[in-house]
């Protein structure tokens, strides 16, 4: 990306000839694009993302396709981006981290953004043929070992480094800024419940109305040593059938304790009797491969953090559908993030590790 400024996407009608050639820039070594045409992909709710179809003078002089990622042409998304900050964390991922993470994300083309209008954008690499997994069938084991294996190459590297504090977009666990997101959180339990009360399970329903009062506490008491988490790591956040699982939405990227990504891979992106059979297997497979990164990670240690952070992808379900545009399939995926969880939380007897 370099020191070149390209000025922050406003949406998809910017991603003109022009700003696709200041985009990529060096990578065009001269060249210049002369065609642009856009194709909806994913199935993100905050952001809207397109595959750019490009066509360049002279010919091949840059990638033929690429995924740009640009703000939400929904209004409510779009409020919901900037309250959360998610098109700042993105960019900021991309810019500051990515480039010298383990992780396979996609390459960055270019990524910037406004901190005044809150525009911005990320020009990916398109990583098709792979596929996005199935939120709502749940991913086979193979693909969840992967992407087991994909997480410790995340967090391993970086595992308990205290020079992460210092990066302000990233550090986002002040007290005053917990206490902000539990404000959040409150406000969303009576809009979520009124929703989906109905059709959630009723056990999970029950889980909401004790875990509430205690997400303060729940929060606050987050353990150390603290890595780069991904914050929303499941099936739909993770492309397959590569020689690697590819990872991308980073728009919730922070600091927090490793488990806390496991937990809401499995709890979220498994169906609940294959996540049982295979639980204890896949969170030895990542503390080896933790491990291999010189972490002195405890086996019970990790299981214990793991059933204490069980109640992540349980949060997500319930501020995220009150924030973005409202979807038939965002609805049963939201279901499925509540009901799923809730039966990891019981399974792993979770409640039993919160503080009163």
């Amino acid at each position: 990306m370099g020191d070149r400024t390209v000025t922050a996407a406003r949406g998809v009608a910017d991603l003109s000839v022009d700003w696709c050639t200041d985009a990529l820039g060096a990578v065009l070594e001269g060249g210049r694009v002369v065609d642009v045409s856009t194709t909806a992909v994913g199935t993100g709710q905050v952001a809207d993302t397109v595959r750019l179809t490009l066509t360049y003078d002279p010919p091949s002089s840059g990638p033929a396709t690429l995924v740009a990622k640009v703000p939400a042409a929904d209004a409510a998304s779009r409020a919901a981006a900037r309250l959360t900050r998610t098109y700042e964390i993105e960019a900021s991922f991309f810019r500051d981290l990515a480039p010298a993470a383990a992780v396979r994300a996609p390459r960055c083309y270019d990524a910037a953004y406004d901190p005044v209008s809150d525009d911005y954008h990320v020009l990916l690499e398109d990583v098709a043929p792979a596929e996005q997994g199935d939120q709502l069938a749940g991913c086979p084991l193979g693909d969840i070992e992967d992407a087991v294996d994909e997480l410790a190459l995340l967090h391993g590297p970086r595992w308990g480094d205290e020079t992460l504090l210092d990066i302000g977009w990233l550090h986002r666990t002040q007290p005053q800024r917990i206490d902000e997101t539990v404000a959040l959180i409150g406000q969303c339990v009576a809009p979520f419940l009124q929703r989906f009360g109905a059709r959630l399970e009723p056990a999970t329903v029950a889980v909401v109305e004790r875990f509430t009062p205690r997400v303060g506490a729940y929060l606050h008491g987050w353990p150390r040593p603290w890595t780069i988490i991904h914050g929303d790591y499941r099936a739909d956040n993770l492309l397959f059938g590569g020689d690697r699982v590819v990872v991308v939405d980073w728009q919730t990227v922070g600091l927090g304790p490793g488990p806390f990504d496991l937990a809401y891979l499995l709890g979220a992106s498994v169906v609940p009797d294959d996540r049982r059979r295979h639980e204890r297997d896949l969170v030895a497979r990542y503390v080896e491969g933790v491990r291999a990164h010189g972490v002195q990670l405890d086996d019970e240690v990790a299981w214990t953090e793991y059933r204490r952070c069980s109640f992540g992808s349980l949060l997500m379900a319930i501020v995220a559908p009150m924030l973005v545009k409202q979807t038939e399939r965002g609805d049963e995926m939201f279901i499925a993030m509540a009901d799923r969880p809730a039966r990891q939380i019981a399974d792993l007897d979770a409640e039993s590790l919160l503080a009163d």
